[in-house]
């Protein structure tokens, strides 16, 4: 950086940072969250992020000999259901930019006896290490939210997703009706730090995944985005009244 140039900022939950200094604490925040990662997947949604899962693959038809990429894929679980629908003849490639996440989904899948049609790339969404055209189907599941140039990101995917290629984004969003909207805040900021404090032992973390989500863009704002990196006839899908969103959109 110049000297005298002030590096630009960013929102990590609702603190204001440095875009270098939010890459970090978000690093820090997932290394810290691995282990218990799951677990707490299930304890936070009561077990509905499975369901938002399969809606998001039934939404993606992954097919047999596609070629995928499967970012900020944490612990695997839609690499895994992809992995099995594109056969051997397939590739789906599980990417994070988290060494911990990366270690313990890889880890995981070895364990189940998966190894095969897997790869795992570490890689930062916004610069990807994969040349034009090269995936049919590319997807992110609750992890654009923690990337600081979604734009950037969104551009990336586009650029390595084959003409005809699809791309889906699985994340949190704002839901529909006022009443959920307090409802689901109410339950956010006063369970959810309080599982990550008894569980993870880590509030702070959820703390932050929390405020993440009040700052990543609603449905509308997320549509945007996506086309204006591109991707053409996006659409999206309100799962639990709006809790959570699933859009997809093309590359032609």
């Amino acid at each position: 950086m110049d000297k005298g140039q002030t590096e630009s900022t960013t929102h990590f939950g609702y603190r204001e940072v440095s875009e270098s200094e939010k890459t970090r604490l978000v690093g820090r925040v997932f290394r810290s969250v691995a282990t218990r990662y799951d677990l707490m997947n299930d304890l936070m949604s009561g077990g509905l992020h499975r369901a938002w899962k399969a809606f998001a693959l039934n939404m993606a038809a992954a097919k047999p000999g596609e070629r995928i990429l499967d970012l900020a894929g944490g612990t695997g679980d839609l690499a895994t259901a992809m992995a099995a629908r594109v056969a051997d003849r397939g590739l789906v490639v599980l990417s994070d930019i988290n060494d911990a996440m990366l270690a313990v989904g890889r880890d995981r899948l070895m364990d189940r006896g998966m190894p095969r049609p897997l790869a795992y790339v570490q890689a930062n969404a916004e610069a990807l290490p994969f040349p034009d055209n090269t995936f049919d189907l590319i997807t992110i599941g609750f992890g654009l939210r923690n990337v600081t140039h979604k734009d950037r990101a969104l551009a990336a995917m586009f650029r390595a997703l084959r003409p005809g290629g699809r791309c889906i984004v699985l994340e949190f969003s704002h839901p529909r009706s006022p009443l959920l909207s307090r409802l689901y805040d109410a339950y956010s900021f006063a369970v959810v730090p309080r599982l990550g404090r008894y569980v993870a032992q880590d509030e702070e973390s959820y703390r932050y995944l929390v405020e993440s989500i009040r700052k990543h863009p609603d449905q509308e704002g997320l549509k945007g985005l996506m086309e204006g990196a591109g991707l053409q006839r996006v659409g999206y899908w309100n799962l639990t009244g709006g809790i959570v969103a699933v859009h997809r959109g093309y590359k032609f």
